[in-house]
């Protein structure tokens, strides 16, 4: 038997502050200006969020919220797991930068609920494997690429759980998970950050404006809008994968690609989407399918249908 439930969940594109102190930048990230302890200590920014976001959660809802709510009796077992993790990560992490390591922020998160927590979640989890990948071309200590990549493994077991038996959507958008660049995860992560530690050491990123889709569709012309930038003639470009495809904004519209999962910024160029090109963004676009691979809802970056 077939259920459906909507989970409404904050807009993933929204205008951000920078509570990170970002460093000036005029073009792409480069290795050279980018080293371990910048990317350990980016990478800790995003596991004091997780872990901040599931202690806050377990500590909101107890075991019959979960159940009444109608996930399964055994998630929040799992969560409190998960939870777990990311406390682990957090610790290898500032263990590794040892007085170069940053500190916690504070943090908002909008779930009301069991249900919403889970939705939020699996963005999170997503985000999170999507950063690791990503960030994975600056590191050059062998160790430290060793431990990210295994906490990168990890988040992408959490994100599968998530999204499988608890959401009841596909537990993977496709054969390739999508790599992000540094900006592109902060103005995700960012807009759950209240404030920092002013002694926190600054980051090589910035926080984009917002960029909206009207019910997107796979396959479909779909209104966009960027807060405060004229998109007409800019490009929106897909990241899903390794790949990255370019639509070109006309009368208000472009034609979404029909991919499964893709994160969307606007460009000003055509061939290339980076902090110098970027002018909006960033949103999450997400279309479930079942296990006939058959598309079974389609959401755009501020909705999400849970369907088995």
């Amino acid at each position: 038997m077939k259920t459906a439930f909507l989970t409404t969940i904050v807009a993933l594109a929204c205008t951000v502050s920078a509570f990170v102190t970002p460093q000036v930048r005029d073009g792409s990230s480069s290795s050279s200006t980018i080293d371990d302890t910048t990317i350990l200590n980016y990478a800790l920014i995003l596991e004091y969020l997780e872990s901040a976001f599931y202690t806050g959660a377990l500590s909101n809802f107890s075991q019959d919220d979960f159940t009444n709510d109608g996930l399964p009796e055994w998630a929040r077992g799992r969560f409190e797991q998960i939870a777990a993790h990311e406390q682990a990560h957090v610790e290898l992490l500032s263990n590794a930068l040892g007085s170069n390591a940053t500190q916690a922020c504070t943090y908002s998160f909008p779930y009301t609920s069991p249900s919403s927590f889970a939705a939020l979640s699996q963005l999170l989890e997503g985000v999170g494997v999507s950063a690791y990948a990503g960030a994975a071309q600056y590191i050059t200590n062998k160790e430290y690429l060793t431990a990210a990549a295994v906490i990168l493994s990890t988040e992408a077991r959490h994100a599968a759980w998530i999204a499988g038996p608890v959401n009841k959507e596909n537990p993977w958008s496709g054969s390739l998970d999508t790599p992000l660049g540094l900006s592109v995860v902060y103005t995700l992560a960012a807009q759950f950050i209240t404030g920092c530690p002013s002694s926190n050491p600054s980051l090589p990123v910035k926080a984009f404006p917002a960029l909206t889709f009207d019910n997107a569709s796979p396959g479909q012309a779909t209104n966009v809008t960027a807060d405060g930038v004229d998109a007409e003639g800019q490009y929106v470009a897909f990241f899903s994968g390794l790949a990255i495809s370019f639509v070109q904004v006309q009368n208000g519209q472009v034609v979404v690609p029909n991919n499964s999962l893709a994160y969307a910024v606007l460009s000003s160029s055509n061939t290339t989407a980076d902090d110098s090109t970027i002018t909006a963004g960033v949103a999450v676009l997400s279309f479930p399918f079942n296990s006939n691979g058959t598309s079974s809802s389609s959401t755009g970056d501020s909705s999400m249908n849970v369907v088995d």
